[in-house]
């Protein structure tokens, strides 16, 4: 098969792969469409994957076309989104079924062979079957939406005022589904043109963006709350400002939910410590999705609005790009020499 594998730091090749083979309980997926997530990019330009030589890619979503020595064979032929951690099953949280919270997990497209590829070795217990109208680009995003919905559950808070910090593609799909699930008041924070944009798409007035880089953020947001400040803020930045920017502009008693991958060290100075006592305040992070094979979990509210289009997430799907051109994706992310909100690839255009 065709592949593109990380042999190394800023080392990746595409090449002719070995077609892998399926194991216990496990489904070997032909990848129709795989996105491309930001944490791709320091796995292949700069800190490595957990092992070598890797396929990397975990947002892939394809058809069933093998089963492996004890998989349900009735799998081949389905269409599916895939769960990319693999869970022990064995450790605490595991057992109070947090899976997203396993300390001995495995991972595809990190730990192991992923979606930048023709085929992949899928656990059977990872895969979500896809209704009817439910496309691949689509389910291809079902792991970054999940990971909103994640985070969203982590911070909801009935009424009130919200703030969301960062629109790359989490915030962005953050904000999605907090204006689907009926959310008046969520003030906006970004830096792009095309990020108001795309917040305006989702029902965001102009009056409830603030471009971070023409206006102070913290007095913006008081000014729009009277003073008050946000009852949930979600910092989907992971930088030190915009943490400080969180609890500063944070309502007493209210909630700070830390979505965004810290980009460098972050510290914690004496005066944001003293607002978070003084204001009683909840610092929260939020890790992975939910995924239990029930309508409860995230991947399933998710499907469930996938399937009934109360969503568009394809509405943020800034590139389109054939198989053999997925490393135009990655520098278009790694040099920002365009606008992107989620660059998609067709792997089913593989030659």
């Amino acid at each position: 098969m065709k592949a593109y594998v990380l042999h190394g730091v800023n080392d990746l090749r595409y090449e002719t792969a070995p077609d892998p083979a399926p194991g216990e309980k496990e489904v070997l997926v032909a990848v129709e469409d795989v996105g491309i997530c930001g944490s791709d990019l320091p796995r292949i330009y700069r800190t490595g994957a957990h092992s070598r030589p890797l396929i990397p890619g975990h947002e892939f979503a394809g058809t069933v076309v093998e089963a492996g020595a004890g998989a349900d064979r009735s799998l081949v032929g389905k269409r599916a989104g895939v769960f990319p951690l693999i869970p022990c099953r064995a450790c605490g949280p595991c057992r109070r079924r947090h899976y997203e919270l396993c300390r001995n997990y495995d991972y595809l497209g990190s730990r192991r062979d992923g979606g930048f590829a023709e085929l992949v070795a899928v656990p059977e217990e990872n895969l979500l079957l896809l209704p009817e109208g439910v496309s691949f680009s689509e389910a291809a995003m079902l792991e970054p939406m999940s990971v909103a919905v994640h985070a969203m559950r982590r911070g909801f808070k009935a009424g009130g005022t919200i703030a969301v910090c960062g629109l790359g593609t989490i915030g962005l799909f953050l904000l999605m589904f907090l204006k689907e699930a009926g959310c008046e008041h969520v003030l906006v924070l970004g830096n792009k043109e095309f990020q108001r944009q795309k917040a305006a798409a989702f029902g965001v007035p102009e009056a409830d963006y603030c471009d971070v880089k023409t206006a102070d953020a913290k007095e913006w947001l008081l000014e729009r709350t009277g003073g008050r400040g946000a009852d949930v803020f979600f910092e989907c930045v992971g930088k030190n400002e915009t943490f400080r920017q969180a609890v500063d502009a944070a309502a007493p008693e209210g909630r700070v939910v830390l979505v965004g991958n810290p980009a460098s060290d972050m510290g914690l100075e004496r005066d944001v410590y003293w607002k978070i006592l003084r204001n009683q305040l909840v610092v929260t992070g939020t890790w992975n999705s939910s995924f239990l094979h029930e309508p409860s979990d995230d991947w399933h509210y998710v499907l469930e609005r996938l399937a009934e289009r109360r969503i568009d997430p394809a509405a943020l799907i800034s590139h389109r790009l054939p198989f053999d051109s997925l490393e135009q994706g990655l520098h278009i992310m790694r040099d920002k020499t365009e606008d992107y909100a989620k660059v998609m690839i067709d792997a089913a255009s593989r030659g």
